[in-house]
């Protein structure tokens, strides 16, 4: 016997209407969604200028990442259509996500990583849940490559960000913020690899405000299209998305060949969204920017050791980017301030783990040694 009561179904049930989804579909869901807004308490009075600074932590999704809420509606609209197997091109995070919701709809899962270019982490959630890994000689780049082209010569579906359901499921991050904010915030600052959850994010901005994006992000609508929903907001926030120096097309103007970073999940030179993301950032006056890697590390740190936040390289870099505005003024005084951080810390622990500080203290297993140890460290 099942008890529903007010037991959380995730995402979908939860934004059904917002949602290009039949009333009779079943529902692909790992309970996905729904993840907290964290107060930035420590930062923001580090910073002062009566800022509020949150973290939306989307590490704490059912596979610790972002892409759980793309992914519930890509495999439900590819189950619903009757499709035997997905495939994607991967950093690590889509392959995770992409084999945990296959599983859960048992269907097949065919995922391509970059040789060497995938954190363990990520690697181990993709193959322990039963999808197919092919490994290319090549970057992601290459990989979305090849799978563009192997929906026209095999039976399986994209569930890459060009998926349009992807964007719809990822756009639900947007009205959650609103729900727990009470209002849109004053900026918005985001990760920027692929550039879809971006161009996502805007479209649940400008839903929630029942204005239409000039350049609609969800890939079924016409520009005609209107939004049968009264106003929730009555402002959109200013859309700002930062990339690691290595791999920062938007900031180069063009592709990058031979992108590099620790921040693996972002870590792409030919971002699928491109001009969505372009759109996002202009129709709401924000900008990209870029930092290097010994920025988006210490930022890391600094959140895991002054907020208790432990998130992965690439999640850190939108409160790095965010920090750095502050500095330079960019950002008003007594603004509201929302950052995602796209995936768990624990997606790649090598990273975290040569970076930490200290050695781990090894002591006599005696109450006196034990003491001299925590007195010597207070």
């Amino acid at each position: 016997m099942i008890v529903s009561g007010t037991l959380y179904r995730g995402l979908i049930e939860r934004y059904r209407a917002r949602l290009p989804i039949a009333a009779d579909t079943r529902v692909i869901s790992l309970c996905e969604g729904n993840t907290p807004l964290i107060p930035l308490e420590n930062l923001a009075r580090s910073v002062g200028r009566g800022l509020s600074l949150y973290a939306k932590f989307e590490g704490l999704n059912p596979t610790g990442s972002f892409k759980d809420r793309g992914m519930t509606m890509a495999v439900t609209q590819a189950a619903s259509e009757g499709s035997r197997a997905i495939i994607c091109a991967s950093t690590g995070n889509t392959s995770a996500s992409a084999a945990a919701y296959a599983a859960r709809a048992g269907i097949r899962c065919f995922v391509l990583i970059p040789e060497g270019k995938i954190a363990l982490g990520k690697l181990a959630q993709a193959t322990i849940q039963g999808s197919v890994v092919i490994q290319i000689k090549g970057n992601f780049d290459d990989g979305m490559r090849i799978v563009k082209d192997m929906a026209s010569v095999a039976p399986v579906a994209i569930v890459n960000s060009i998926n349009p359901y992807r964007l719809q499921g990822q756009k639900t991050a947007a009205f959650e913020i609103v729900d727990a904010l009470g209002r849109a915030p004053d900026y918005h600052c985001i990760p920027v690899g692929n550039a879809g959850n971006i161009s996502a994010y805007w479209t649940g901005f400008s839903e929630y405000a029942a204005i239409q994006p000039k350049t609609a992000a969800c890939g079924y609508c016409v520009d005609t299209c209107a939004f049968p929903f009264p106003a929730v907001i009555a402002t959109r926030p200013v859309m700002v998305g930062y990339q690691a120096a290595g791999a920062a097309p938007f900031i180069a103007g063009h592709p990058v060949a031979e992108p590099e970073t620790v921040a693996t999940a972002i870590r792409i030179g030919n971002p699928q969204s491109w001009d969505l993301a372009w759109a996002a950032v202009r129709e709401s006056g924000g900008w990209f920017d870029s930092l290097t890697d010994d920025e988006i590390l210490h930022t890391q740190r600094r959140l895991a050791e002054t907020e208790g936040v432990f998130c992965e390289p690439a999640s850190a870099i939108a409160v790095a980017g965010l920090l750095r505005d502050i500095a330079r003024g960019r950002i008003a005084d007594g603004s509201v301030i929302t950052c995602t951080l796209t995936g768990h810390g624990l997606k790649d622990p090598d990273t975290a783990i040569k970076q930490s500080q200290g050695p781990i203290l090894q002591v006599a297993a005696e109450n006196e040694a034990v003491k001299r140890a925590i007195l010597d460290h207070l």
